[in-house]
């Protein structure tokens, strides 16, 4: 991860001034400046799933690493918490694309997405729907061309027109989660406590806004 390219592309909402306080406890919690995979699941509490979820963890972590070394930087992982605070809808569902496109090939097929809600499935229990009743509930919503395969575009759009994909989609990997455990040095679905410093709370002072 070291090329510096953001994964929510040129946007930046968290303050330059605020920025240097990340990187401190970032180097704090990891020396090498590296985030491994298995520090990545340790600090989500992640350890010991079955196969299915840990692909799903797996994809998420790649989707981080944007120059795919195997590592998550201090670049990429400033790009990821950017991507988290800031209020683009288009920014977050763009994403979740990336994160559901398994092969890299700029399109989602019933199979890539139908794989990945089993893993979902997996890793956050029983849902609503099953992973067969989602997949064509989507594709049956927001493939326009009915060709069996989701473009950016109709992704992005579908998406954002229906709000019950979209917080189905939001489910499927809650990104807010992620900062609120950050920021609570390592507390999985905890509250941000602001009495606490920077450096005791985790990696600073982030103004959170609802996904």
């Amino acid at each position: 991860m070291g090329n510096g390219k953001s994964v929510a592309g040129d946007q930046r909402a968290v303050p330059t001034q605020e920025t240097h306080v990340w990187y401190r406890t970032f180097m704090t919690e990891y020396p090498s400046g590296l985030q491994t995979l298995h520090e990545f699941k340790t600090l989500l509490g992640l350890q010991g799933l079955n196969q299915k979820a840990n692909k799903h963890i797996d994809q998420v972590y790649n989707t981080f690493d944007t120059n795919q070394d195997g590592f998550i930087d201090f670049l990429e992982f400033i790009a990821a918490v950017n991507l988290i605070v800031q209020e683009k809808m288009e920014q977050k569902l763009k994403w979740y694309f990336k994160l559901y496109d398994v092969d890299g090939n700029g399109s989602i097929d019933k199979n890539e997405l139908l794989d990945m809600f089993v893993a979902i499935q997996a890793l956050n229990g029983q849902q609503t729907l099953s992973p067969e009743e989602f997949t064509n509930l989507v594709f049956r919503k927001i493939d326009i061309n009915n060709d069996g395969e989701l473009t950016l575009e109709e992704f992005i759009n579908g998406i954002a027109k229906d709000q019950d994909l979209l917080e189905i989609v939001y489910k499927s990997f809650d990104l807010s989660n992620v900062l609120r455990v950050i920021c609570n040095g390592k507390q999985p679905d905890t509250e941000i406590d602001s009495s606490k410093s920077p450096d005791k709370a985790g990696l600073g002072k982030v103004k959170m806004k609802s996904l």
